[in-house]
């Protein structure tokens, strides 16, 4: 994998484009220009040590081809942008519209989820060649576009690209779920140097609680399930320092966590049963120990890394397990404030969970927590569902997220292969109480007296 172009920090740096004359908007276009490019770059860079087989194939109903990601993010801009926008577009192959189409009702109908993995056809050169036709045109629109046109153009673009690194961290996840299943346990990459340190000791950090703000502050670009801002109370709370660690899971299912119903929700003790559940996704027993699969190939359990790959069923029980509860999203917004979100992320290129630093602590001498961004997705308690005021925009558009808002959980805090530029303090991510192929995993909270 080529380090430079992970490491770039798309829709945050601009370069390209000469001054638009008196364009007011001239600043815009050139960072989203320069965005669009390094952003299709980098799916290409992620997809490049794949071979066409490995491109093709569907490892279950919840995951997609690596082909189909690529395919699809090139659709979202000739659907959303080119077809609406440039006059003179012409479209790459008709039937690619019903192919490559997710989720958007109102665009028309589309090939079904679960047989994505059945088309080999067209090829991935050819989906290479939709690529750089849907390129061209692209910048070519952005940098030629009226002005009237630009303004509508420009909103839809920079959706456009975080949908697009939305897909960069699934085409990820799809593959390492892909490889998982072949017994020769292939590597999407070499492995890293394992780091050797140890986990701190879990303290805990205070927060007093009150009436708070949460939700996007409408300063930049955010997804329309992250707003309004808007008032919740919380009541005096602590979190970890630091996400629960497989030695800590180890403990967990050495005292039978998997084998007690009275740990479960009633639907996550059904679903451990039905699918013989007893350890996180991807491991595996060998000599009296545990390996798991990783984007470096089958390696062993890190005791002091943050445990991975478990549902909110499973995250839930430990919980319960330990005698503590999962976060509120609110107390997870509140932990991030003001903080950089830097850490363990896509651009660090290690592709796998880190052992937590030491604590530190804030002004004050109070702990503050680690590992808030990166590494794992962390579990909330929170359901997926609309914040006071919510509306979805109307078209297609609107379907993005407001849809899916039942049955879910919110994640906060992005993974070690979430894109820098896809995060926000306000960023919520949700999925089904008992999927398990993300990098997930979770931090444990309590009430204060």
């Amino acid at each position: 994998m080529a380090d430079k172009a992970v490491a770039e920090s798309p829709v945050t740096e601009s370069a390209g484009l000469p001054a638009g004359g008196n364009d007011p908007d001239a600043a815009q276009r050139r960072r989203l220009h320069d965005a669009f490019v390094a952003v299709r770059a980098r799916s290409l860079t992620l997809a490049a040590p794949l071979s066409p087989e490995d491109m093709v194939a569907q490892s279950m109903e919840d995951a997609s081809p690596a082909k189909w990601h690529l395919a699809h993010t090139s659709w979202f801009f000739e659907t959303f942008i080119l077809q609406d926008h440039d006059p003179g577009y012409r479209v790459f192959r008709e039937g690619y519209g019903y192919l490559f189409n997710s989720y958007y009702e109102a665009v028309g109908a589309r090939h079904a989820r679960p047989r994505r993995g059945l088309l080999t056809r067209p090829p991935v050169a050819e989906v290479m060649a939709y690529r750089r036709h849907v390129d061209q045109a692209m910048e070519k629109l952005v940098e030629a576009a009226p002005l009237e046109a630009w303004l509508q153009i420009a909103p839809l673009l920079e959706l456009g690209l975080h949908h697009e690194m939305q897909h960069q961290e699934l085409l990820l996840t799809d593959i390492l779920h892909l490889l998982a299943q072949n017994p020769l346990h292939p590597a999407y990459r070499d492995s890293a140097p394992d780091e050797g340190q140890v986990a701190p000791p879990l303290v805990w950090c205070d927060y007093d609680g009150g009436v708070v703000e949460i939700g996007h502050d409408s300063k930049g670009f955010a997804f329309d399930c992250e707003g309004p801002r808007h008032e919740t109370l919380l009541q005096p709370f602590a979190l970890a320092s630091r996400l629960v660690t497989n030695a800590e899971w180890l403990a967990f299912m050495e005292d039978g966590g998997y084998r007690k119903p009275g740990l479960w929700l009633s639907d996550g003790w059904a679903r451990c049963q039905a699918e013989g559940w007893g350890a996180p996704l991807y491991w595996e027993p060998k000599d009296g120990g545990w390996t798991a699969m990783s984007l470096q190939g089958l390696r062993l359990i890190d005791p002091d890394a943050p445990v991975c790959h478990v549902s909110f069923y499973e995250a839930e029980a430990y919980a319960r397990w330990a005698g503590l509860r999962l976060p509120l999203e609110a107390e997870l917004e509140l932990a991030l404030g003001n903080a950089t979100l830097t850490g363990n992320l896509l651009e660090s290129d290690v592709l796998a969970p880190r052992v937590a630093p030491p604590v530190t602590t804030a002004q004050g001498g109070l702990a503050r927590p680690s590992q808030l961004v990166g590494d794992v997705w962390e579990w909330s308690q929170s359901p997926y569902s609309p914040y006071p005021g919510f509306r979805a925009p109307e078209g297609a558009v609107g379907e993005y997220n407001g849809k899916f808002m039942c049955n879910q959980f919110v994640l906060r805090g992005g993974s070690c292969v979430t894109p820098q530029a896809q995060l926000r303090a306000s960023y919520r991510n949700f999925f089904y109480p008992h999927q398990r192929w993300q990098f997930t995993g979770l931090r444990l909270a309590k009430d204060r007296q």
